[in-house]
Order: C-alpha cells, then structure tokens, then sequence
C-alpha cells in the first residue's frame, strides 16, 4: 500500500472516531433512560399519594425507559470488540471508514435511545397520572352516581380506567420501539469494515 494512501486510509486518530460512537451509545441512551425514568418516577410518586396500590402496576415506563440504557450498552460493546489495535510491527489496521461506520452506529442508537426515553418518560407520566385519577374516581364516586348509573355503568368506570391504562402501555411500547431500531440500525452499520493490509 502506498504510504500517503496508508496514511489517508488508515491514519492514527482512525480509533477516535470509534470510541466516539462507544461514549455516543451509552451517554445518550443512558441519558434517555435516564429522563424517562425520572419524568415517569415523579408520576409514580404522585399516583402513590391517592392509590397506591397502583405503583406496581404503573412502573412499566420505568422498565421500558431502563431497557433503552441497555441497547447502548450492547451497541457499545459490540463496536468496542471491533475497535482493533496496532499489530506488533506498529501497523494501523483500523481504517477510518470503519471509524466513521462506528461513530454513525453509536449516535443512532444513542439519539434514538434519547428519543426514545423522552416519549416513554412524557407519555408514562401523562398516563400514569390520567389512569389513577380515573381509577380514584371510579372508586370514590357517590353512592348515588352509583344508583343512577347502575351495575353496567360500574363496569364502564372500571372499563374506562383499564383503557386508559392499556392505550398508555401501547403508547409506551411504540416509544420504546424507537430505540430498537435505533439498535438494529446500529448493529447494521457495525458491518462496514474496512481492515488495511500491510504491503
């Protein structure tokens, strides 16, 4: 291989840019995860002051947000195990194409993970919220609101709440798909690798 061709190739800061998509994959999701589970925690803390029988039920955004955490882990180790060395004679094997492929890899996962712990955290704390005051109300209702509905229309309230609680969880599952193909994505881009060869 011709030396400027070697050194435009395969330069010494190649490794840089793969590092960087290690520190963007698990910085940035953890920081979704992170947001995710603080923003559903803080409606979670508040549900528990009216029903708090409801707080095992109401931690799924927590764990969907603390998966997205992770997915940059697994993205981050995997371009971590395809960052190479230097052989023994000081040769550079690591391109910077396969450092860029690996930067691009770490900051899709990262930001879809950020994305997506962002949507997990608003929309689980906006349902969290909206599915314990209507499971409060439908317990604490007036007795009379309760005659005049009638048994179908106690069926209705316990009905209301549940369909609340289940539109919440499809909202928080489409939020956390997000960061899968974000992942998936990445793993993809962790393919393109380009080994220079000595001579």
């Amino acid at each position: 291989m011709v030396d400027a061709q070697y050194e435009m190739m395969c330069p010494a800061i190649a490794p840089i840019f793969g590092y960087f998509g290690v520190i963007a994959a698990t910085v940035l999701s953890n920081m979704g995860a992170a947001y995710g589970t603080a923003k559903a925690g803080v409606g979670i803390m508040k549900s528990g002051v009216l029903c708090p029988e409801l707080i095992w039920k109401n931690l799924i955004p927590i764990i969907m947000a603390g998966v997205n955490g992770i997915y940059g882990l697994i993205t981050a180790i995997i371009i971590l195990n395809n960052i190479t060395q230097p052989n023994v004679d000081g040769f550079r094997v690591y391109s910077l194409y396969t450092g860029f492929g690996h930067m691009a890899a770490g900051l899709c996962c990262g930001l879809c993970g950020m994305a997506s712990g962002m949507c997990i955290g608003v929309s689980g704390d906006a349902g969290i919220r909206a599915f314990t005051q209507v499971d409060w109300q439908s317990k604490n209702a007036p007795r009379k609101v309760r005659g005049m509905v009638g048994g179908a229309g106690g069926k209705k309230k316990g009905g209301s709440a549940e369909s609340v609680f289940v539109g919440s969880v499809l909202i928080q599952v489409f939020g956390g798909n997000l960061a899968l193909y974000g992942m998936i994505t990445a793993i993809i881009l962790t393919q393109t690798y380009y080994q220079c060869v000595d001579g």
